[in-house]
């Protein structure tokens, strides 16, 4: 929780040093809204090999600061939707397994316009979880359970590093793309291999202006 708080504390001393920048009418803060496709998995350390991908969502509300000519901030929260899928045979039997996590999502990036309508950007998100489940599907039967919520097992806390562009199709309609590299494990007791949150995200965004 402690290093939630921080990721908001970040998100607001943005916030707060937007209204203590001066802005020129060209560049004013602006506040938007996004949402779009996750594919993401879990990776493991030792050149495993991950595990499938899963599709998701991701949702939510940012506020772009510009602090140069050609810089700005753009401190995000969102609903964001990470996991993986898997099969496998057991006993002759072959199942397919879907790990559902769901996190609130506080990323802040830092964003370079190559052209005013196209900016790489690259930084922090932090990352609080509030769900995780495990479906379990029996390919043979079709018959399928799906656990109770086990985020007991998981690290609370998740720690990414993101790396993404997008491009604006008009002052207020762009579209984006991420990927989020996880840094931490998710698993509190894991004494192997640390498995991590990884995930490729497409969507679009729009500015109010």
């Amino acid at each position: 929780m402690k290093k939630l708080i921080l990721g908001l504390a970040v998100t607001a001393s943005s916030l707060a040093f937007a209204q203590q920048t001066p802005s020129s009418s060209s560049n004013p803060v602006t506040f938007g809204v996004k949402g779009g496709m996750n594919v993401s998995s879990l990776s493991k350390d030792e050149g495993l090999d991950d595990q499938k991908s899963k599709i998701g969502f991701n949702a939510g509300v940012f506020a772009n600061i510009p602090i140069a000519e050609s810089f700005s901030v753009q401190p995000e929260v969102l609903y964001s939707q990470y996991g993986a899928k898997a099969d496998y045979t057991l006993l002759g039997t072959k199942y397919s397994s879907s790990t559902k996590l769901d996190y609130i999502a506080v990323p802040v990036m830092f964003q370079y316009n190559l052209i005013p309508n196209l900016y790489l950007e690259a930084g922090p998100e932090f990352g609080f979880l509030v769900s995780a489940k495990n479906k379990l599907k029996n390919e043979n039967n079709g018959n399928s359970t799906t656990s109770d919520n086990y985020k007991d097992q998981l690290q609370t806390f998740n720690f990414g590093i993101g790396l993404g562009a997008g491009y604006y199709f008009t002052p207020n309609l762009g579209i984006t793309a991420r990927y989020v590299a996880g840094v931490t494990d998710i698993f509190k007791d894991n004494s192997g291999d640390a498995i991590r949150n990884n995930t490729f995200q497409v969507g679009l965004a729009y500015k109010f202006k």
